[in-house]
Parts: structure tokens; C-alpha cells; sequence
């Protein structure tokens, strides 16, 4: 069986420590648990492995985040991966900041990259893990605060946050996903 794990985020040393970017973040810390490396490949950065007799396949799409779909459709077809092993990892401005929160399906609330992904697979049908990074901004601040670095207390909590839901996707590929959202939601 094959998996493929998407985190989103967007490329560039400019982004790769902010709050749009705990997607990449988490891909490679499933990478690091897969003891894989990321190669540059189409359409992103992808790092191949097995956990318990599975292929797993973590991709960093390239694309920026507004045309994330792009990448999760060429690899799903290239890899031939049904879209139940497809697990997309984000960040969720309506969850408190550490929060895990996986679904297994639903609308893309305003993120660009799940819209991206919505539209190239023309379904709302594909697991996502969300990572809450609170809304912590006055109004008209949102961009600023998404494309913005993590505070001190954040940054403290972040590692032990980040190990959590790499965890929680490895168990996806195990476990399932009604599992995994058993195990996992909501701490």
C-alpha cells in the first residue's frame, strides 16, 4: 500500500519559519522519523520510505500554497495512490495554537491551499490534519500574522507540538484514519 503525506507551506527561506509553514515543518519531522531525506523532484520536495511494510511518500510542494493541488494530483496519479491514503497537513487559524484537529473530509474554510487541492481533485472527500495557530491579529492583520514568526511561547511549545502530529500521521498510514482521530483529536 501506498501513502502520500502533503504538508503545506510555502517555499523560500522568507517563509520557512512562520505560521503557514507548519505543514513543511511536520513533513520533516516524518521524514526525520522515517530516517528519509527530501529530494527535488516535480513539483516539490519529496522523501520516500516505509513504516510497517507501507510506502509512505512526504512531499513539500514547491507550487506555493494558492496551487498546492497541482502537486497532490500529479503524485497521486503518478504513484497511483487512492485518495484515502492521501493525508494533507496545514495550518487552521479557527483552532487555538497546538491544537490537532484531523478530518476526514470537509470545505477548505477560507485556507488557499486547501481550495487549491479542492479544485484539482474536484472533491472535499480527502483526510486533512489541521494544526491551530490561533487568530491572534486586530482586523485586517491576518496575512501579516499567517506570513508572521512564531511568538516565545509558541516557539517553546512548538517542538513537543510538531512530534505530536507526525505521530498522528505515521498513524494515519497504520492505524486509519477513524483511528487515528480517536487516538489523537483534539490533544
Amino acid at each position: 500500500m501506498k501513502y502520500l503525506i502533503v504538508g503545506l507551506g510555502n517555499k523560500g527561506p522568507e517563509y520557512e519559519n512562520t505560521r503557514h509553514n507548519i505543514g513543511f515543518k511536520i513533513a520533516e519531522k516524518i521524514a526525520e522519523s522515517l530516517e528519509v531525506s527530501f529530494n527535488t523532484t516535480n513539483f516539490g520536495l519529496m522523501a520516500e520510505g516505509k513504516y510497517k511494510g507501507r510506502k509512505v511518500f512526504v512531499l513539500k510542494p514547491d507550487t506555493y500554497m494558492n496551487l498546492s493541488g497541482n502537486a497532490v494530483k500529479f503524485w497521486m496519479q503518478k504513484e497511483n495512490i487512492p485518495l484515502e491514503n492521501v493525508m494533507i497537513v496545514t495550518d487552521d487559524l479557527a483552532l487555538p495554537f497546538g491544537t490537532l484537529r484531523m478530518k476526514m473530509k470537509g470545505s477548505d474554510a477560507g485556507h488557499n491551499g486547501l481550495k487549491s487541492i479542492q479544485e484539482s481533485l474536484n472533491t472535499q472527500n480527502y483526510a486533512r490534519l489541521r494544526f491551530g495557530i490561533s487568530a491572534e491579529f486586530s482586523e485586517g492583520r491576518q496575512i501579516d500574522y499567517v506570513l508572521g514568526t512564531w511568538n516565545a511561547e509558541e516557539s517553546e511549545k512548538l517542538g513537543e507540538r510538531i512530534e505530536k502530529f507526525s505521530k498522528a500521521c505515521l498513524s494515519f498510514v497504520f492505524a486509519g484514519i477513524g483511528n487515528t482521530m480517536s487516538a489523537f483529536n483534539g490533544k
